[in-house]
């Protein structure tokens, strides 16, 4: 089986909603969360200052090709609900050595 690199970076204040959900639609699912990312993308920054408060964080997890399109599926759904947010969604094959 195929491992996938997920990796979700979004604003904070959806963090609780694409944890829930990633959890419920694959219970088996483990992650590492970095709570803090600070950043810049095409709309606005992100840096915790004065000036750009807001803060993202950032979301890795090793799944199947079917986990991963189900995180996939998650992503676009909370994109639809929270469509000013700035979520991002990445995937990539893990190399075989």
């Amino acid at each position: 089986m195929n491992n996938y690199r997920v990796e979700i970076i979004a604003n904070q204040s959806v963090q609780e909603d694409i944890t829930e959900l990633l959890e419920q639609e694959i219970p088996e699912i483990e992650y590492t969360v970095i709570p803090t990312v600070h950043g810049r993308g095409k709309k606005t920054k992100k840096l915790g200052t004065t000036t750009w408060p807001e803060q993202n964080f950032a979301l890795f997890a090793y799944v199947s090709l079917q986990d991963a399109q189900k995180a996939r599926a998650i992503i676009d759904a909370v994109k639809l609900r929270f469509p000013g947010e700035g979520i991002t969604f990445f995937c990539v094959e893990e190399a075989a050595l």
